[in-house]
């Protein structure tokens, strides 16, 4: 064989060796592979046993109880309770000095005392006029007025008599006003000089004393008449009125009724 022959040969077994080693170490290495997992006989894995679950008991129920409300102590046995000795309170006597007291005047004589007071007399009251009382003194609570129809109160005590009857005054003193009242009708009123007026109204327009008139107790005034326009449903009558000190005072009990 010539030299050309040669190295085709050798080409041709070069090129197969090198498949045939490769085929080997494929084949060896899944020998050994194989033993090797033969061999590798893993342990036997066991579940982990579950440790035991204790159920939760279950839930108490706590009810919330409010404290009673204090109730007071009563006793069933009364108890005797005793009045207090009511003792009048007694002040004590002041220690009277009698100090001789003796006035001078600018020359350095004595002044006389002026003299006592002397106590005035009691006030003699008369009846104005003698009577039926048709309506009496109420200011603390109303009345029926049949005249205007309303209730309201009364100042006075309205005295029935027949018209042109003689009306006297109460007591001494001196007039205050004679005047024609729009709501009363002719009024006339007496200042009696210890805290007391009195007022007679609702008669005839001709009078029979002026404003300023000293008058004796039953001094003669005028006469009746019903020229009151809120009292005209009550006829002929005198409305007769007492003030102390300002107020208005039940005129049956200023003349001891």
């Amino acid at each position: 064989m010539d030299n050309r022959g040669k190295r085709q040969a050798a080409s041709i077994f070069g090129g197969m060796g090198f498949y045939i080693a490769l085929l080997v170490c494929v084949i060896a290495a899944g020998v050994v592979g194989y033993f090797a997992l033969l061999n590798d006989d893993p342990e036997p894995q066991t579940d982990p046993v579950p440790s035991a679950v204790t159920e939760p008991e279950p839930a108490i129920s706590v009810t919330r109880t409010d404290p009673e409300p204090a109730k007071p102590v009563i006793s069933n046995t009364p108890i005797p309770v005793e009045k207090p000795t009511v003792l009048p309170i007694v002040e004590p006597e002041k220690p009277t000095v009698e100090v001789e007291e003796v006035l001078y005047n600018e020359d350095d004589a004595p002044v006389e005392e002026p003299a006592p007071v002397v106590a005035s007399e009691p006030m003699v009251i008369v009846t104005p006029i003698a009577g039926e009382t048709a309506a009496a003194f109420s200011v603390d609570q109303l009345v029926y007025d049949a005249t205007m129809g309303d209730w309201r109160t009364h100042d006075g005590i309205d005295i029935r008599a027949d018209a042109g009857t003689a009306v006297a005054s109460a007591s001494a003193g001196i007039v205050l006003s004679v005047e024609n009242d729009g709501r009363m009708g002719t009024t006339i009123r007496v200042d009696h000089r210890n805290g007391y007026i009195t007022t007679y109204a609702s008669l005839q327009p001709e009078t029979s004393v002026l404003a300023g008139d000293e008058i004796p107790a039953g001094a003669v005034l005028g006469a009746v008449g019903n020229t009151s326009l809120t009292e005209a449903g009550l006829g002929a009558h005198l409305h007769f009125s007492v003030e102390k000190d300002g107020e208005l005072i039940d005129p049956a009990e200023f003349l001891g009724e």
